[in-house]
């Protein structure tokens, strides 16, 4: 999997949130400023030929959707933060954004109810 650009990940975060899609729908979805149709255009066809989107054609008219789910470009990037700003420690991470984020005790005891249910859930 490859790293996309931020309008890259922007229309594929309405790609994923719409489903499939045509390119005036994608574009509504977008904040102003809005970009031209063709941009948009463009983009969707670099993210098909990147692997990340398909379409299906009606006549000249295509509608795209998500080949590569949400969930697993979230794990590609989250893995890749973790190995890049972290030394591939979710500990440090983890004591990382404790201290940035000035978690309360309540997070904090709802993290460690998450990491200790994952290690029950691993044999």
């Amino acid at each position: 999997m490859r790293d996309l650009t931020k309008a890259e990940e922007q229309i594929m975060q309405v790609i994923w949130q719409l489903g499939p899609s045509f390119i005036k729908e994608i574009l509504a979805e977008i904040a102003e400023p809005k970009p031209a149709y063709t941009t948009v255009s463009t983009i969707v066809r670099i993210l098909e030929q990147k692997g990340f989107v398909d379409h299906k054609a009606y006549g000249t008219t295509h509608q795209y959707y998500a080949v590569i789910s949400k969930e697993e470009y979230s794990h590609f990037s989250m893995k890749k933060m973790l190995e890049n700003y972290f030394d591939g420690s979710l500990k440090q991470m983890v004591s990382f954004f404790s201290r940035r984020e000035n978690l309360d005790v309540k997070e904090m005891e709802e993290l460690l109810r998450m990491v200790e249910n994952l290690k029950k859930e691993k044999p």
